[in-house]
């Protein structure tokens, strides 16, 4: 099944390498290698015409692109799409392949090799390989391929230099000889090899990009294609008794009903207590006390006096009650950066960690009540770092009406980053009777709507299909690099809203329309919900951004069942503007105003009831 076969295209005469694209399965580790080869300098955008994150850097010479995780280079989701698209472009292609799942992994592998591409093959988690009993024959493996395979340990940079300089050596493999005589008569039509494979498996936007039909020959090629993989694997790999590991009998204690609930629960606590007490309590302290407050605002406030004159329109504007140099900057660095970053880092620990798939796993029958599946706890715990980029990554929940469902559940009930950091310190000032309350009611509230909306959309949920990588040691240095990119992609994105947020409260404020809109909301701000006249102003910002309003209620003196009620309330408020462009986008007009205006039915019918059962 393994034969050695003549490129079409001649290997001796090589262009230089312009573009190395790194591809692989999902949980491989492509990332570590992406991050060694480029270093700091890495640009994080959405791939053009879709929602998917593309990471491009430079490596020397060479423009470095990292796709997202796919079994198969085809047309079947956004992914594939776009790392198809991606690929069908590259010069070179490192291919990450799963030591553990080498039988899994190779399939993507061979489909690169039929299509002609010059590659090199990184052979990753070679430490977790031989802890499960797995004995791997690299030299015969890089025979039968017809290319550069390394063996590497990513996250302890075993390999990686190795792996740069095998890129110099890339070359096309070793081809299925009866793919390639058909990959003869499609290049006539479409004058690329890559893409006359995609045309023989049947893949309708490459066939419709060339004015040809499509050949459906995918069933008898993938079926070659495993053939190959099987025959591969049964000549390199040795199974021997796999020693005990602790990262395998984690991996199982994070599934079972009972331990897997308790690590659960211990995972929360520890996120609790970095979050909730040390960023929340001493470093916000620190930073927003301290600093802001303490050198930053009495700065700014003497400056803009000394050039505009105190109580003037731009003295206003700049460092008044809601200035954008005092207020806006303190909420900003003084308040959000730390909190969203502690929120990050965590979250990097968990995704790095393996835990996150398991997590999904452990979950799956509690949210298939809600009409969903495990694969749901992806958007909603992106949800806690950005509701908006949540929304969007409901895309790959598998039918309309889970979409439906988990993008309610995100926009009613789910708190972002910025907002959850400032409700974590707020109810830890509050009590830890106050901060359960909180979790009880916006808990029953996202299972209710779930549990409604289930009951309502036709349909059922999807199974769950989900890829469980193995449990190990976060490395500090990609967390840290995830940290500080995804903090500084919302710092970025935030800061904008937050400058207009403070000039539309400025602008009120000054033409009298701030006292309209509490006069207007007075009623249910004051007589419902029981709290200060001026709870209104934070309303008016959390339209802006839920996490603006929430700064605004932590500078009101409020007791703590008034924090209670204004969080609640805050919590289950109006989307975002950021977030209601992307429900615009993403689940049309009718039902992006049912959302909002639902939001606000909701939000002051729970707030107004909590009031009344805790405020007397």
């Amino acid at each position: 099944m393994h034969t050695h076969d003549t490129p079409l295209a001649d290997p001796s005469v090589r262009r230089e390498c312009r573009s190395l694209v790194l591809a692989g399965n999902p949980n491989t580790g492509k990332s570590v290698f992406f991050n060694f080869l480029t270093g700091i300098y890495v640009d994080v955008s959405n791939y053009p015409g879709t929602t998917i994150e593309v990471s491009r850097g430079r490596c020397g010479e060479m423009d470095v692109i990292d796709t997202p995780g796919v079994y198969g280079v085809s047309s079947f989701n956004d992914e594939e799409r776009v790392a198809r698209d991606i690929i069908l472009e590259a010069d070179v292609v490192l291919n990450v392949v799963d030591a553990v799942h080498l039988e899994r992994d190779l399939f993507l592998t061979l489909q690169l090799i039929d299509m002609g591409i010059p590659m090199v093959v990184a052979l990753n988690l070679m430490d977790e390989a031989k802890r499960e009993g797995v004995s791997i024959d690299v030299d015969l493996l890089s025979d039968l391929l017809g290319v550069p395979v390394i063996p590497t340990v990513a996250t302890r940079g075993e390999g990686l230099c190795q792996v740069q300089e095998a890129i110099a050596s890339a070359r096309p493999g070793h081809s299925d000889p009866q793919l390639l005589d058909r990959v003869h008569e499609v290049l006539r039509e479409v004058g690329s090899r890559p893409e006359a494979v995609l045309v023989l498996e049947g893949d309708p936007v490459v066939s419709e990009r060339h004015g040809v039909a499509p050949r459906e020959l995918r069933e008898e090629i993938y079926a070659r294609r495993r053939m190959r993989v099987n025959d591969i694997v049964r000549h390199v790999v040795r199974e021997e008794s796999p020693r005990f590991s602790l990262s395998a009998a984690l991996g199982r204690w994070t599934l079972h009903p009972v331990t897997g609930l308790v690590t659960l629960a211990a995972v929360l606590w520890v996120m609790y207590q970095f979050l909730g007490v040390f960023i929340a309590q001493t470093v916000v302290g620190y930073t927003e006390g301290e600093l802001m407050q303490g050198y930053w605002e009495p700065w700014a406030r003497a400056t803009a006096a000394r050039w505009f004159g105190d109580g003037s329109l731009a003295h206003t504007l700049l460092v008044g009650e809601f200035g954008v140099v005092t207020m806006t900057v303190t909420y900003l660095l003084g308040l959000l950066l730390p909190l969203v970053a502690g929120f990050y880092f965590s979250l990097s620990i968990l995704e790095d960690s393996g835990y996150l798939p398991r997590l999904a796993t452990l979950v799956d029958r509690f949210l298939t009540g809600l009409g969903l599946n495990g694969r749901a706890v992806v958007p909603i715990i992106l949800g806690f770092g950005c509701i908006t980029m949540a929304t969007i990554t409901t895309r790959l929940l598998g039918t309309v009406r889970e979409k439906r469902i988990a993008t309610a559940i995100l926009n009613f009930t789910i708190p972002c980053s910025a907002q959850l950091g400032v409700i974590t310190a707020l109810l830890a000032r509050a009590g830890g009777e106050m901060a359960l309350a909180y979790v009880v009611v916006i808990g029953s509230c996202l299972v209710l709507v779930g549990t409604l909306l289930n009951r309502a959309l036709p349909g059922e949920s999807s199974p769950l299909l989900i890829d469980l990588p193995p449990m190990r040691l976060p490395r500090i240095e990609n967390v840290l690099r995830k940290t500080v990119t995804r903090t500084y992609h919302f710092l970025r994105e935030a800061s904008g809203w937050f400058v207009l947020g403070s000039f539309v409260v400025v602008v009120m404020s000054v033409t009298g329309l701030l006292e309209l809109w509490q006069s207007a909301l007075s009623p249910m701000v004051v007589s419902w919900l029981q709290l200060p006249r001026e709870a209104a102003n934070a309303f008016v910002m959390g339209m802006v951004r839920r996490d603006f309003g929430a700064a605004g209620l932590a500078m009101m003196p409020l007791t703590a069942k008034q924090t209670l009620v204004a969080l609640v309330t805050m919590t289950l408020f109006v989307p975002c503007i950021a977030s209601v462009a992307i429900l615009l986008k993403e689940r049309g007009r009718r039902e992006a105003l049912i959302i909002w205006g639902a939001s606000w039915i909701l939000a002051f019918a729970v707030g107004g009831l909590v009031s009344q059962i805790v405020i007397r």
